[in-house]
């Protein structure tokens, strides 16, 4: 489990193509959520960490969101995603530890979530919570999905329930929406869970 640690350990699995749950394709509750914001968003400034192969990222770029961040530590997905959208603002793709990133350098308008928290070691879930807050503006916001199912074992993803992530999450967020996810990917119906929580005043 402490390998998910190390950027080594993520950087082996996708040169072997060996991300089990990667839908190969942006998450419709999310697409959705995209989809639904309005035109002022558009210069706002987004983070995606651990983005892996980053079909979000992909989407909102096509979209003509002109200030979001990819942030992974594997060198291996950014790379790729690069290669895919050479338009691209180079210096808005970080091959960085999320952990490790400054929010004296960097603050985000919002945050989208997803599969990076089930992705790291369970024991950092509450750091997971500081950092997120550190790098959000005043009333920032994180958006996304989490897995509402326990996969019962010792390498990603980890899932997790309801009430545990409400116990992480509400010393740094107000929680406005926490609830399951209507328009999953087939693959993944009845085991997410739509949040929408902003940083605590």
């Amino acid at each position: 489990m402490e390998n998910v640690n190390q950027a080594d350990f993520w950087q082996q699995r996708y040169e072997q193509d060996s991300i089990g749950w990667d839908m190969g394709q942006v998450s419709p509750p999310l697409k959705a959520y995209i989809d639904q914001l309005p035109e002022s968003a558009k210069d706002q400034a987004i983070l995606v960490p651990g983005a892996g192969n980053a079909y979000e990222v992909g989407y909102l770029h096509e979209q003509g969101f002109t200030n979001v961040t990819l942030v992974d530590f594997a060198p291996a997905p950014i790379k790729a995603f690069a290669e895919r959208y050479p338009d691209f603002p180079a210096e808005h793709l970080i091959c960085a530890d999320f952990f490790n990133l400054s929010p004296e350098q960097y603050q985000f308008d919002w945050v989208l979530e997803q599969t990076f928290f089930c992705a790291i070691n369970p024991t950092r879930r509450d750091e997971y919570v500081r950092q997120m807050a550190a790098l959000l503006k005043p009333k920032g916001k994180l958006v996304g999905l989490l897995f509402d199912k326990d996969f019962g074992r010792k390498e990603p993803p980890f899932g997790g329930t309801k009430a545990e992530y409400q116990q992480h999450f509400e010393s740094h967020f107000d929680i406005e929406i926490m609830a399951p996810s209507y328009n999953s990917h087939p693959a993944r119906q009845g085991s997410e869970l739509l949040i929408k929580m902003r940083v605590k005043a």
